[in-house]
């Protein structure tokens, strides 16, 4: 199926039911009194996080919601129905934004979790509340209260503790099947991976953290080359990322300035991102002789003036993969660990967090729109000949490998 991570909807709540001016009207009983009853209250429409959907898909197709009105009210002291409620099931890991204000409505990261998006309005009052010892013959009634209404943006960010950066063809999906369960594409032609691929590593028992692999970067992904960054905002809710480098590319690129062409776009997405501890991990190996691995190995790191950590692997023949798995598993242990037991220390992770989204989502904005623009002057000078829909927001339609 398609992967979507990026829709915009309109949600509007049910009305409230009107209440009504009634009169008990039964024999052997005179002046029996009001007797309107209350309208229904309109029905809301809620957000709720769900671990069987992948993809905002079905938001991109059906884009307007409406939930049910509220009853009118009736004689004898009948309170109308409630509208029913709609509830909206997007995957884990999407934050929903009002797109007037920009204001976070709600950050789902945890299945089941639900957030009011849009709240039914209250039914009206019968003429029942009217009536006073000077009143006893009410003919007031309300209306019920209009439902909210908003545009909302669902933004899905793939949830991982490490994040896999780095060229195409680099041996990220390679990687990410040697270590865990997660079978994505592999070939021998660049961008094989269209989507982000999660997997669960297993340390040890009991010691597991999550791993998402991006497609690839080239030099200029911020001007839109390649598939560009749009999906460098799934890193950003990782806590490490991993570089991996092609240690001897088949197109015979320097591989120390791939790593830095690679770092360089990632500082001009986003300075924030940039700023994640970034292990740097040597790969394919078993294509240089082992004679001159170690003298190749050196030239690159200090091309690069790497003193960061540092692993050299075959992702192919699962070679030095282990040691990066429990390096990765005593960082994320620490980190989470610190979170806990210093105070101090995750109120400034969650500053680093909530600043590291908000410039995700402003670079990712500024990237659709600079796309789209892009895109309507290349028709207006008739140098673009395909069928373009404004509504793609210049996302590709792209398929889960199963």
């Amino acid at each position: 199926m398609r992967f979507v991570d990026e829709a915009v909807i309109t949600v509007e709540a049910g009305d409230g039911g009107n209440g009504v001016a009634s009169f008990r009207r039964e024999k052997f009983v005179p002046f029996g009194g009001p007797d309107g009853g209350d309208g229904g209250r309109g029905g809301s429409i809620y957000i709720q996080a769900d671990d069987d959907t992948s993809t905002l898909v079905d938001y991109r197709y059906t884009r307007k919601y409406r939930a049910e009105r509220g009853k009118n009210g009736a004689g004898a002291n009948c309170a109308g129905r409630g509208g029913e409620d709609v509830i909206l099931k997007v995957p884990v890991g999407t934050t929903i934004v009002d797109t007037d204000s920009g204001d976070i409505i709600g950050d789902l990261v945890k299945d089941g979790q639900k957030v009011l998006v849009a709240a039914g309005g209250d039914g009206g009052l019968g003429n029942t509340h009217f009536k006073s010892s000077t009143n006893r013959a009410p003919r007031k009634c309300t209306h019920g209260i209009k439902g909210e209404f908003r545009e909302v943006r669902l933004e899905l960010k793939v949830l991982a503790d490490v994040g896999l950066l780095g060229m195409p063809n680099a041996g990220k999906s390679t990687f990410i099947r040697a270590v865990s369960a997660a079978k994505p594409k592999v070939a021998d032609y660049p961008f094989t991976t269209m989507v982000p691929n999660l997997g669960v590593v297993d340390a040890d028992r009991h010691r597991s953290f999550v791993m998402a692999d991006i497609p690839g970067l080239i030099e200029g992904a911020a001007e839109g080359a390649g598939l560009g960054i749009r999906f460098l905002k799934h890193l950003a809710r990782t806590r490490i990322l991993l570089h991996i480098v092609d240690v001897q590319p088949i197109d015979g690129s320097d591989p120390a300035y791939n790593a830095k062409a690679i770092m360089e776009e990632l500082k001009k997405f986003s300075p924030t991102l940039a700023k994640l501890p970034v292990v740097l991990v040597l790969n394919k190996l078993d294509q240089i002789d082992e004679d001159s691995r170690d003298e190749w190995c050196k030239h690159i790191l200090d091309e690069l003036q790497w003193d960061g950590p540092v692993f050299k692997t075959s992702g192919l023949l699962e070679e030095g993969t282990k040691q990066v798995v429990y390096y990765l598993m005593d960082q994320i242990e620490q980190q989470r660990e610190r979170e806990v037991e210093d105070p101090e220390y995750a109120k400034e992770v969650k500053e680093f967090r909530d600043q590291l989204e908000a410039e995700t989502r402003e670079q990712t904005i500024a990237a659709k729109e600079a796309y789209r623009a892009k895109r309507k002057a290349e028709r207006e000078a008739g140098m673009d000949d395909d069928d373009f829909d404004d509504d793609d927001d210049g996302e590709m339609e792209v398929i889960y490998v199963r």
